[in-house]
């Protein structure tokens, strides 16, 4: 159950209207009061004779009885409460009775004797109801109302326990504000699946991710078509933005632009300049120095290589998550966000719809009450310039070997993410984190099949020979799981990588007790395809069919699947 508490207004027929109207798109239907302050009040909806003016003289009736220089100009107090979509409908006596905890839990109507509000309760949908009050008590005082919004969210958890409805999260007041009922109704006229205030987020998401400066900033928001205003002190110093889709006007036919705090909280000038911050000690930025050409310019990373970067920076974030301080494991995820929506912009289309899915869930869980500290994620945010930079990646071949590494290794690091949260006690965060891995798990699935289905082959093509030293090299460096290293389909990809590795010139067994030792690997659906990521990834080596071996890239057996990525993030921590 969904509370929200409004800012005030002054006009109580202004919002009756509203309340009773058909609305825009028919969308209201039998409006009428399911409870209100006396249990008397005139019912426009349902008795003949009742107008809007009757209800609104019966709300403003403690407003007028002030003199004008005492009334409050902002007088109206408005709040909806909606029920999730799986949740039963409620009835009115139902509703009636949520109606009158909400006002009694807010200080409207306390009750007990004290001095209340006089409200009414409206509704004219199945799944919600809409509570107006106006904020002078019967006997002329003002309600104690402060911080209404916590004490109507804390009052619909114990509704739901008690009702037996959806369990909503708890929030921490971290969240990006959510669209509001006119924005949704706009996008369904204009044939919209998501409002304006949600498309610029993610476009100003996107833009960001990786930047530099305010200069790349602000050309990434034109590159992708979005109407920029800039707000400057009279110093000439830039203090904000907002944006706006073009195609998005109010009734006066002009753009409607947000501010980037209206849109995220991080989203905020100041708070994206904190990304650029350089000022920490070179040990601890660990990015790879950018590539060269001939004439010592720096150029722009290939795909394949900036997925490979990514997969390191992911395992150096989630040791900084599992044993950081705080602030620096909220940098961390906070970055991580930012690779997320740069891979999901840059990888082939096949793996794109999953990834975009994974970055929407995890920008909830890129924020909490803990403080980042900025400076010291600078790997992360290398990868996410990286990706960016490097451009779009083919589903094939070294780009999609490499995609698929990238993810496997940010699937661990947003399930570190996730119990993170969990320990702090950040419900909602955990919970979107959990979204984004199973998201990420999807894409995984997607991205692996080709390259690992290609090194299956490989290993299968092996001789028996080489198989058997593969073999002896499993049993070395990890004995207790050599075994069923052994018994998995994915054993042959393993038995080609460590050839793989034993060409470039690497001790595979030495290598493989390394990667095994790196993360636990008990609870993995396969073990081996964990460490032929592991160990790609360490000894960087390509993994097209043909780089080592010489063998073509035969097609895909139809019976072997892409490797399911463990269940651990389903189990709290």
């Amino acid at each position: 159950m969904i509370p929200r508490v409004h800012a005030p207004g002054s006009r109580t027929i202004g919002l009756l209207t509203y309340l009773y109207d058909p609305g825009k798109r028919e969308e209201h239907t039998d409006p009428h009061l399911v409870a209100s302050f006396d249990g008397m009040s005139p019912d426009p909806g349902r008795a003949p004779n009742a107008t809007l003016k009757d209800l609104q003289a019966v709300l403003d009736q403690p407003v007028h009885a002030l003199p004008k220089h005492g009334r409050p100009a902002k007088h109206v107090w408005h709040t909806s409460v909606r029920a999730t979509a799986d949740d039963r409908i409620l009835s009115g006596e139902e509703w009636g009775e949520i109606a009158r905890r909400i006002v009694a839990a807010t200080g409207i109507d306390p009750g007990d004797g004290r001095p209340g509000c006089r409200w009414a309760a409206v509704r004219h949908a199945d799944d919600h109801i809409h509570i107006i009050a106006t904020l002078v008590c019967e006997d002329g005082s003002r309600p104690d109302d402060y911080r209404s919004g916590k004490r109507a969210q804390a009052e619909c958890r114990l509704i739901e326990k008690e009702y037996g409805l959806h369990r909503v999260t708890p929030g921490d007041g971290t969240a990006a504000q959510r669209p509001t009922s006119a924005e949704r109704h706009k996008a369904q006229r204009l044939g919209r699946e998501r409002t304006a205030r949600e498309e610029l987020r993610e476009t100003v998401r996107r833009a960001v991710a990786g930047t530099a400066g305010e200069e790349e900033f602000f050309d990434r928001l034109a590159a992708a078509g979005l109407l920029i205003r800039k707000r400057a002190a009279p110093s000439g110093d830039l203090l904000g933005y907002k944006v706006a889709l073009p195609d998005d006007r109010n009734k006066d036919g002009q753009p409607v632009f947000y501010p980037g705090a209206r849109l995220a909280p991080d989203l905020s000038l100041p708070r994206i300049r904190e990304r650029w911050t350089t000022d920490v000690p070179a040990r601890d930025a660990a990015t790879s120095p950018s590539p060269t050409d001939p004439t010592g310019r720096k150029t722009s990373p290939t795909p394949a290589a900036a997925r490979r970067r990514t997969a390191t920076a992911a395992w150096q974030a989630i040791l900084v998550v599992e044993h950081g301080e705080d602030t620096l494991a909220a940098g961390h995820i906070a970055a991580a966000g930012e690779v997320l929506d740069a891979l999901a912009q840059t990888s082939a289309a096949h793996t794109r719809p999953a990834l975009r899915d994974a970055a929407r869930a995890f920008e909830r869980a890129s924020r909490s009450h803990v403080r980042p500290e900025r400076g010291h994620d600078r790997a992360l945010r290398q990868a996410a310039r990286d990706l960016v930079h490097g451009g779009p990646a083919l589903g094939r071949g070294e780009d999609g070997a490499t995609t698929a590494m990238a993810i496997d290794m940010l699937f661990f690091l947003i399930t570190t993410a996730g119990h993170w949260h969990a320990q702090k006690g950040h419900a909602q965060q955990a919970a979107a984190a959990h979204r984004a891995a199973e998201h990420l798990r999807a894409a995984y699935q997607t991205a692996a099949a080709q390259p690992l289905d290609s090194m299956y082959r490989r290993g299968r093509q092996l001789s028996r020979t080489r198989l058997n030293q593969q073999s002896t090299v499993v049993h070395e460096a990890v004995p207790e799981l050599a075994s069923r290293i052994l018994a998995e389909p994915g054993w042959y990809a393993l038995a080609a990588t460590l050839t793989d590795v034993g060409a470039a010139g690497h001790d595979p067994a030495a290598l493989l007790t390394d990667a095994a030792a790196r993360r636990e690997l008990g609870t993995e659906d396969s073990v081996s395809d964990v460490l032929v990521w592991r160990l790609r990834r360490v000894a960087e080596l390509f993994t097209r069919a043909n780089a080592t071996l010489g063998v073509p890239i035969a097609p895909a057996p139809a019976a072997r699947p892409g490797r399911r990525l463990s269940r651990r993030s389903r189990r709290q921590p």
